[in-house]
């Protein structure tokens, strides 16, 4: 996700800024995300959730580092896990749907809650205002909420391993989940095969082509 640095033309303030958003962004979302499993699951009835410490928004008990880094780094990887499982629940179906959709709303949530911090900020500008201190504030707010926003979208994608593919396993009936299961491996060499194509083909990336609209459309929502 380097390229959210954007142009090396742009000042060194700037860059400083939207890295630190960057990092608070996959940080603050990796850990709401993944508290959010958590806790849907335990209040699903899922025992192991609390019993291994994860009910806490402490970023180091959910953080998976290679996959931290990899996701500054290049825009993709595993920022973190949630040890649940459907059939601990008291209503598989229904709670592992509940706790799987968690966490891409928890996203959501984040990214409409901090874009009411942006407005906030941008209302306290005057002419007396610190407008280096404001600009480099909305830079860091701005990319958290851009951040959230793709964390959303991106884990509803309907491939596996995301959330999305659970979600669609947990809706379908009986006999298509069946399929879908068995399909579950095509469905991850598809993910990585769009996953290359990004890193082949530059300036085309198949993800963002189904990201891009909805992202910019929520973003308008918020930010106006």
């Amino acid at each position: 996700m380097l390229f959210l640095l954007g142009s090396l033309n742009a000042s060194p303030d700037v860059l400083i800024s939207t890295a630190i958003g960057l990092l608070l962004a996959l940080l603050i979302g990796m850990t709401v995300h993944e508290w959010a499993h958590n806790y849907v699951a335990h209040l699903m009835g899922d025992p192991v959730p609390q019993r291994l410490g994860r009910l806490t928004l402490n970023p180091m008990v959910h953080i998976y580092w290679p996959g931290f880094v990899m996701a500054f780094l290049i825009g993709y990887g595993i920022l973190g896990s949630a040890p649940i499982a459907a059939h601990r629940m008291r209503n598989p179906r229904y709670g592992y749907l509940m706790a799987v959709a968690a966490g891409p709303v928890s996203n959501l949530i984040l990214a409409i809650l901090l874009s009411l911090v942006y407005r906030g900020v941008l209302g306290t500008l005057g002419p007396d205002s610190n407008f280096e201190l404001l600009q480099y504030s909305l830079i860091i707010i701005g990319v958290m909420i851009s951040m959230n926003i793709l964390l959303f979208l991106f884990n509803l994608l309907p491939f596996s391993p995301l959330d999305g593919w659970s979600i669609v396993y947990t809706l379908l009936p009986p006999r298509e989940a069946i399929w879908w299961e068995r399909n579950r491996q095509n469905s991850q060499m598809v993910f990585f095969a769009l996953i290359f194509i990004g890193f082949a083909i530059p300036g085309f990336s198949p993800l963002s082509y189904l990201i891009g609209q909805p992202m910019s459309f929520i973003q308008g929502l918020l930010l106006g």
